[in-house]
């Protein structure tokens, strides 16, 4: 491959590793897992979560790491030196991407009110009205509503001008040290959090109720399934953030090694999320006299109205609030940036232009898209809608035709395995090729057709069909087209630029 001396790249290992795990510990961490595991199983999730953890989430960890360190590029220029027609997979993963980022800022605006909001409790004694009406302006009566909303407009403009400064300063001057920063910040917040919550008082009757198995759920393919979409959707893997951070690794990196650390590291924070959100929820259960099932929510209904009616109820709930709140600030800000340096990436190598026009450009659509949509009267049933068909539909077709693709249809499986082999430590072979190649896309197309089949046959959460056909099936079809259309412009790089030439990189890797 000819290399590209003046891009740009990690300091060290234990940088990009920093940076990944920020990537993969964000809002689902601690929103979502608790309740997938509590309702499957308990304590006998964690086997099939094992499992699928090593059978599924690390071997396609390496797989994204192979494919951006081998091919040094973001994904439509590591997929199209794989194969001149696999480049629009690279360009669906960025359109993913962006569809993901302009919706997962107005999250984190979110987050950063409610963080002003813990000091006074000014959701008062109703928090689900609140957030709905008071906070979010929603009007149930409308079916699109575009009127403005000031309260989360302008924290999301600041936190699109935080993210693109860092953007802008780089891979490691912005990005590297931002997750140097947040990432250990992160951890310690999140830990003290934990601790405050393990003293509450019906904390054990909580923990009892996470880890407490079911071992008839093992029996359960549905168990088992949620276990593999738990991995995909937490990890980062297979829509090109991955790809994008590993081609910034220096050529002598222990690949296996660092996605063994980012991996463990991502589970280890879930379970440890797990634990605080129902230590919390049995306090929960204590005050209101009903059980711990009574009481358990996922997703925003958890984040944004049941912890702040937990906040309300507790001694020193102020600064549990607080806590609470900067840590999904923090979890999804590093996710975040992640998620637009892909798109940046990617127009970087298409364009051949730098860095900071590359960051306004992309940056500045998706803020555009960002402001227009979300802090809206119907913002938060478009980001529901918008959120489930990217994750469910949008990253389990990308990452099955992906895997498709270089498995079976190219065969570049063993080369990826040679590259992952000549770097690092912990060796793969026939059992990785395995589980790569069959167990992870028979569960992925399990998914996405039992998915399809649901969304047709019932819709989704009671939502009317338009915005549904149009921000759900529309968003996710337009996405496919695009990024087509694009495998199909012209590159500003040579022909000899865009080949790859194994001699060269095998004379500087080893």
């Amino acid at each position: 491959m000819v290399l590209e001396q003046n891009r740009e790249a990690w300091s060290g290992r234990t940088v990009f590793i920093l940076a990944a795990i920020g990537s993969a510990v964000g809002l689902g961490n601690i929103w979502r897992f608790p309740y997938v595991a509590y309702t499957n199983g308990g304590g006998a999730f964690i086997i099939p979560y094992l499992v699928a953890l090593l059978t599924a989430g690390i071997p396609l960890l390496f797989l994204d790491y192979a494919i951006g360190h081998k091919f040094r590029g973001s994904p439509p220029l590591a997929f199209r030196r794989i194969h001149k027609r696999a480049e629009f997979i690279g360009w669906w993963q960025v359109g993913i991407c962006f569809v993901i980022g302009v919706y997962y800022a107005v999250i984190i605006a979110w987050a950063i009110r409610y963080f002003f909001f813990s000091f006074n409790e000014a959701w008062g004694e109703d928090p689900a009205t609140f957030f709905t009406t008071d906070f979010l302006k929603q009007d149930s009566e409308s079916t699109f509503g575009l009127d403005f909303v000031p309260g989360v407009a302008l924290p999301l403009l600041l936190i699109w001008i935080i993210t693109l400064v860092i953007l802008a300063l780089g891979v490691q001057k912005g990005i590297g040290a931002s997750a140097r920063f947040f990432v250990p910040l992160l951890i310690v917040l999140f830990a003290i959090l934990v601790v405050r919550a393990l003293f509450l008082e019906g904390a054990g009757a909580g923990l009892d109720a996470f880890f407490r198995p079911n071992w008839s759920a093992l029996m359960d393919t549905g168990v088992w399934i949620a276990a593999y979409g738990q991995i995909f959707f937490s990890l980062s893997v297979a829509f090109g953030i991955m790809i994008t951070y590993s081609s910034y690794l220096k050529h002598k990196t222990n690949l296996t090694g660092s996605g063994l650390v980012v991996g463990f590291t991502n589970s280890s924070f879930e379970i440890l999320a797990g634990i605080g959100v129902f230590a919390t929820l049995g306090y929960m259960a204590n005050i209101s006299g009903v059980a711990v099932d009574e009481v358990v929510e996922s997703g925003i209904g958890l984040a944004f109205i049941a912890f702040p009616a937990i906040i309300s109820s507790m001694p020193g709930g102020p600064l549990f609030g607080v806590l609470f709140f900067a840590s999904l600030v923090f979890a999804g800000f590093t996710s975040l940036i992640s998620i637009i340096q892909v798109c940046v990436a990617a127009v970087q190598d298409k364009l051949g232009i730098g860095r900071v026009p590359a960051v306004l450009g992309v940056g500045g659509a998706a803020t555009v898209v960002s402001l227009l949509l979300f802090p809206t009267a119907t913002g938060l049933n478009l980001l529901d809608i918008v959120d489930n068909f990217a994750n469910n539909i949008g990253i389990v077709g990308v990452a099955l035709v992906a895997i498709v693709a270089v498995t079976w249809a190219l065969r570049r499986l063993p080369d990826m395995q040679d590259h992952l082999n000549s770097v690092s430590s912990f060796k793969v072979g026939v059992i990785w090729r395995l589980f790569i190649g069959v167990i992870t896309p028979v569960v992925l197309a399990y998914m996405l057709i039992s998915e399809i089949i649901d969304r047709v046959r019932e819709g989704y959460g009671g939502l009317p069909d338009g915005l549904v056909t149009i921000f759900g099936w529309l968003a996710q079809t337009l996405v496919i087209v695009v990024a087509v259309l694009l495998s199909f412009t012209p590159w500003r790089r040579s022909d000899e630029e865009l080949e790859h030439t194994e001699s060269t990189e095998a004379g500087e890797s080893l």
